[in-house]
C-alpha cells in the first residue's frame, strides 16, 4: 500500500492575533489517515480483504464513504445483496455514531487518553503503536449487516436521515446564538441542502456564503454559545461511554468580587473556556485558567483555558455551529 500519514498536526487558538477566518480555514484543510477493513464475519476470506485508504476531511461524515466502500468491498462479501445505507462503523468493538464528525469521533476515541473497549482485538496492535504517540492511519471496521439497533438510528438510501440530523443540529445552534430560529427557518430550501452539501463536500467557500445569513455580525454578541462538552467515562462492562453536557452559556459572564454574598460586588467578565468548564465541570477543572486535572481538546488541539468561547464558536464549530470540546484527563 505503500501509505504514510502526514505529521503535521493541527494547532489551533494558538496565535492570539491570527484571524478567526483563517483559523477557520486551517481547521477545514484539517485531515485523518484512515485504514479502513471489512469486518471478518461478512468477508468471504475472513480478514483478507485489502484495507480502504483515505486521508479524510475532520469535518466529514462517516456514511458519506459507504457508497464507495460498498463497491471497492463487493468482491468480498459475502452476502452481496446488502446495500450502501445499511453499513455502520466501529473501532474496537464500539459501533461509532454516525452523526459525529470523524474528527469528533477520533478525539472521542482514539485521541489523547481515549476510553477504550478492555481486550478490544477487532484489529492487533501494530509495530510501534504507544499509549503516547496513538496510530495513524486511524483503523476503523466497517459492516454491512447486524445493525446495532440499541446504539444507531438506522438510515435511508436517500440521505434523509443524515442531512434531516445535520439541520436539526443547525437549528439548535441558531436557536442558541440569536433565541430564536428564524435564521436557519428563512434558509431556502436550495441553501438548506447546499449548507449540508458544503459541508460533505469540504466546500468552506460555499459553507460561508451560506454560513454568513446564520451568523450575527462580530459587533453583536450571541445570546448563547452553541458548545457541546463530551466527557468520557470509564469503561462500563467492557465498552466506553460518554457524558454528553449541554447548557445555555453566555458569552458574558457575571462574576462575584467576593467570597460573602451579602457583600460582594456582582461585575462581568468575557466568559472563557475555563470559566465555562469550571462552571460546569467544577471537580474537573477547579482552576478557571490551569488545566490542573483535565484538558479541553478541539480538532486534535488542546484549548487555552482563556480562549474566549465566543472565538473559539466563530472560528472552531463545526459544520452544523456547535463546538465539540472533549474532555481528556492530563497525564
Amino acid at each position: 500500500m505503500g501509505y504514510k500519514p502526514p505529521t503535521r498536526k493541527l494547532h489551533i487558538m494558538t496565535n492570539q492575533t491570527l484571524p478567526l477566518n483563517a483559523i477557520q480555514q486551517k481547521i477545514w484543510e484539517g485531515r485523518l489517515p484512515l485504514e479502513i477493513v471489512l469486518s471478518p464475519p461478512e468477508c468471504r476470506t475472513y480478514d483478507q480483504a485489502d484495507s480502504y485508504l483515505i486521508s479524510y476531511p475532520r469535518l466529514s461524515y462517516l456514511p458519506s464513504l459507504l457508497p464507495r466502500l460498498h463497491a471497492f468491498f463487493s468482491t468480498s462479501l459475502i452476502e452481496p445483496d446488502t446495500k450502501a445505507h445499511e453499513g455502520w462503523f466501529s473501532f474496537e468493538g464500539v459501533p461509532l455514531k454516525w452523526h459525529y464528525p470523524v474528527g469528533l469521533l477520533y478525539d472521542l476515541y482514539a485521541g489523547a487518553d481515549p476510553p477504550s473497549k478492555a481486550g478490544g482485538d477487532e484489529h492487533p496492535s501494530h509495530p510501534g503503536d504507544d499509549e503516547n504517540n496513538r496510530p495513524l492511519p486511524w483503523r476503523l471496521t466497517v459492516h454491512f449487516s447486524d445493525w446495532p439497533h440499541e446504539d444507531l438510528v438506522r438510515l435511508d438510501p436517500d440521505g434523509i436521515v443524515m442531512h434531516d440530523a445535520f439541520i436539526n443540529s443547525v437549528k439548535e445552534a441558531d436557536f442558541l446564538r440569536n433565541g430564536n430560529a428564524k435564521g436557519i427557518m428563512s434558509l431556502s430550501k436550495e441553501d438548506s441542502s447546499g449548507l449540508w452539501k458544503a459541508v460533505q463536500e469540504n466546500d468552506l467557500s460555499s459553507y460561508q456564503r451560506i454560513s454568513s445569513i446564520l451568523l450575527p455580525p462580530s459587533s453583536q454578541p450571541f445570546r448563547n454559545v452553541p458548545i457541546r462538552i463530551f466527557l468520557p467515562l470509564p469503561p462500563d462492562s467492557g465498552s466506553p461511554s460518554l457524558k454528553v453536557l449541554q447548557s445555555p452559556l453566555p458569552p458574558i459572564a457575571t462574576a462575584s468580587t467576593s467570597s460573602n454574598p451579602r457583600s460582594s460586588i456582582i461585575g462581568t467578565q468575557t466568559q472563557t473556556i475555563g470559566t465555562a468548564l469550571h462552571s460546569l465541570l467544577p471537580n474537573l477543572f477547579p482552576s478557571r485558567r490551569i488545566p490542573v486535572l483535565a484538558k479541553p481538546v478541539l480538532h486534535g488541539a488542546v484549548v487555552p483555558m482563556s480562549a474566549p468561547i465566543e472565538e473559539v464558536v466563530r472560528s472552531s464549530a463545526y459544520g452544523d455551529g456547535w463546538a465539540a470540546i472533549v474532555i481528556s484527563m492530563v497525564g
